[in-house]
């Protein structure tokens, strides 16, 4: 198997599917911070971001996680004014960051619309991309810290992060972080990681729950071109992982992929 080769876990519903993701999560991170002392992750809002950090907020487990030795970042982010509801921060805050002791230092943020950069979209990827460069260590690759997860939630469209389908984003092959205009779903002006970028995280993992979910995921498990599905772009480099509720899995093809469920 290789890196590029996903895993798929195919779960009942999607409330059990965030559950179990959380857990998964929760697990991780705490394997991480005993063999290097601190976990790194990637955040993804939408609603199965969204109901994953819910997840963790309601569980037992989530105390045995170090939250000071956590550092989060995020994959995508809407362009619009700090403490605008729609930002992607703004809602992992109100599901679960404000309930945990993170170091603040440590939530890297990705920069609004009314920051020092202004509206200039263009500089504000740059920006973010020398904060992911001045974390990353002398052996991590393309600039960007060698994240232990990276989550991404996966559009009826295949598209992940703000990476849409033929968009100029999905082309990039050196940049770390890009500005988004004109996306396909509102607001059209966004900052997101790149694949190069996504694909130097150790661990990838891709969410999509529903029935709307279903067409993009059986697409984007048959190999069709990056440019046309992001999502088949997105891999990890030891592992990339697909998390599943049964409606966004009907799809799939059996000799593809066959499913195991959980």
């Amino acid at each position: 198997m290789t890196n590029a080769t996903p895993q798929l876990v195919v779960h009942r519903d999607k409330e059990l599917m965030a559950q179990a993701a959380a857990a998964r999560l929760i697990t991780r991170i705490v394997d991480a911070q005993a063999a290097r002392g601190t976990a790194s992750v990637v955040l993804t809002g939408g609603r199965n971001g969204n109901a994953l950090l819910a997840a963790i907020a309601a569980s037992p487990a989530r105390d045995a996680v170090d939250w000071t030795r956590l550092d989060l970042w995020w994959g995508d982010e809407r362009f619009v004014p700090a403490a605008d509801p729609d930002r992607n921060a703004v809602q992992a805050r109100g599901e679960l960051l404000d309930a945990v002791p993170l170091d603040p230092a440590r939530v890297h943020e990705m920069p609004a619309s009314d920051g020092v950069d202004g509206s200039d979209v263009e500089a504000a990827a740059a920006r973010y991309a020398e904060e992911l460069a001045k974390a990353a260590g002398p052996g991590d690759r393309l600039g960007v810290p060698a994240f232990d997860v990276l989550l991404l939630g996966v559009g009826p469209d295949t598209h992940v992060a703000s990476l849409f389908p033929e968009h100029p984003g999905v082309r990039e092959t050196e940049r770390t972080v890009v500005g988004v205009r004109g996306a396909p779903k509102p607001p059209p002006t966004r900052i997101s990681l790149t694949l190069p970028a996504i694909r130097a995280a150790r661990e990838v993992w891709l969410l999509a729950a529903g029935e709307d979910k279903a067409g993009a995921v059986a697409l984007a498990l048959s190999g069709p071109g990056e440019l046309q599905a992001p999502a088949s772009g997105a891999y990890g480099r030891s592992r990339t992982l697909w998390l599943l509720d049964r409606a966004a899995a009907e799809r799939i093809p059996p000799q593809l992929y066959p499913p195991a469920s959980a």
